[in-house]
């Protein structure tokens, strides 16, 4: 059975989820360890989700699993998570991986970060064949959508969307002096999303010594440790994107000790009519900039929590159509899975009967069926005799029935699901 146990900026806060995003990569073996049959854990900005495949665990013990994998109190997660359960779990992680759960409706980078997931699951061991292939068809429905529904378009990166909050303070982009801190993929869409509105100072710092490499390659000033304080305290525009699990941004970076309270604070819808000197943005997950921050003469902070109070209505038509695909490839997983569930008692069924049928016309043939006329009538009414059962097992698969052809046919044959590697072969007396 599938189970997803997941915690999102629509059911948690920023701090559990910082908390939750702090050791993704030990949670599946720790399920796994703990009596599932695999694990995939998607941990992203916005949520944490724990996907598992198990028959041992009850829909109410899921949490208790995660919250010993994770080491955070079953307590603090009850009530900012849920669990779903078995045939909702396809529709979700298609929904999710399509950006229809995303704070930005459609927003692209979901669909990378599903992928890796299960790249990462796979490398440490704890995937599943039915994980797999849950996740597989996820980034088909993922590519179906942006391909039929204008969902992608519509949508806007958190990137995109935190730059465009902060237009409201910023007259001239290309007299901004910015600071990059960070250098994976969100810093690179933050690049060019920065160039495209006009930025052209630009300089980059990396809390792991990555900042030369990437200067080089995007052309921009690389910033190196005994530098970071005085480059921050110029900057006119800081944005943080690091997936570091403490703040790289805080008090002592702008030479201040974060008691200035009420000078600075945190950006707001009816803060643009006072002006800052500098504008800082943490799009971390964890938190990339020490709250403090916010306090600080001069300085205004614009952290993901805001950019999810101010995201855009989402585009009615696109999602519903975008919604419209998800459940039928959630359907289609889901008949495809029944179909499979019926495979091994069809198999077994199948190669009885033609286990049965060759040795009729191997008899036949000592007989005298030197035409092949005996052979081929008997061949036909195998045929015949094998559809109905078979398009009945599928037709029972797809209502949820499977097992009852299963028990039909251990009743009826003494014929397990693994019988057919093996069937016994006995002659019609």
């Amino acid at each position: 059975m599938l189970f997803c146990v997941t915690a999102s900026h629509k059911t948690a806060s920023f701090d559990l989820l910082e908390r939750l995003s702090r050791t993704p990569d030990t949670v599946a073996p720790n399920l796994v360890d703990a009596g599932a049959q695999g694990a995939v854990v998607l941990a992203t900005c916005n949520r944490f989700e724990a996907y598992i495949e198990a028959d041992d665990f009850e829909q109410h013990t899921v949490v208790e699993a995660v919250a010993l994998a994770t080491g955070i109190p079953a307590t603090d997660l009850h009530g900012s998570s849920r669990v779903i359960g078995d045939r909702h779990v396809a529709e979700h992680l298609f929904a999710v991986a399509s950006g229809l759960e995303s704070v930005v409706s459609g927003e692209g980078e979901i669909a990378g970060q599903v992928r890796r997931a299960l790249t990462v699951a796979r490398e440490a061991g704890t995937t599943s064949s039915e994980l797999e292939r849950l996740f597989q068809r996820a980034s088909q429905a993922q590519r179906k959508v942006k391909n039929v529904t204008a969902l992608h378009r519509a949508g806007r990166s958190l990137v995109r969307l935190s730059l465009e909050l902060a237009d409201s303070r910023i007259a001239d982009w290309a007299a901004e002096r910015v600071l990059l801190v960070g250098t994976g993929e969100y810093a690179a869409v933050t690049l060019a999303t920065l160039r495209e509105r006009g930025a052209v100072d630009i300089s980059v710092y990396s809390p792991s010594g990555r900042a030369e490499l990437f200067a080089k390659k995007y052309g921009i000033t690389p910033v190196f440790d005994d530098e970071y304080a005085a480059v921050a305290q110029r900057s006119t525009l800081l944005i943080t994107c690091t997936t570091a699990t403490e703040p790289v941004l805080g008090p002592a970076q702008f030479a201040r000790n974060g008691n200035e309270a009420g000078a600075g604070c945190p950006m707001g819808p009816m803060a643009a009519d006072a002006p800052h000197s500098q504008l800082v943005i943490d799009l971390g997950m964890p938190r990339n900039v020490d709250l403090t921050v916010a306090q600080l003469e001069g300085v205004a902070l614009l952290d993901l929590e805001t950019i999810r109070l101010h995201a855009p209505l989402e585009e009615l038509q696109a999602t519903d159509a975008a919604r419209v695909v998800v459940r039928e490839a959630a359907e289609s997983f889901h008949l495809d899975g029944s179909r499979q569930s019926v495979t091994p008692s069809v198999v077994a069924f199948r190669t009885h009967i033609f286990g049965l049928l060759e040795a009729e016309i191997d008899r036949a043939r000592r007989r005298g069926d030197e035409d092949g006329l005996v052979e081929q009538a008997m061949r036909h009414l195998a045929g015949v005799l094998l559809h109905t059962p078979t398009t009945r097992a599928h037709e029972l698969a797809a209502e949820g029935r499977g097992a009852e052809f299963a028990a039909a046919m251990q009743t009826l044959y003494g014929l397990g699901p693994d019988a057919g590697a093996d069937a016994t072969v006995t002659a019609i007396a």
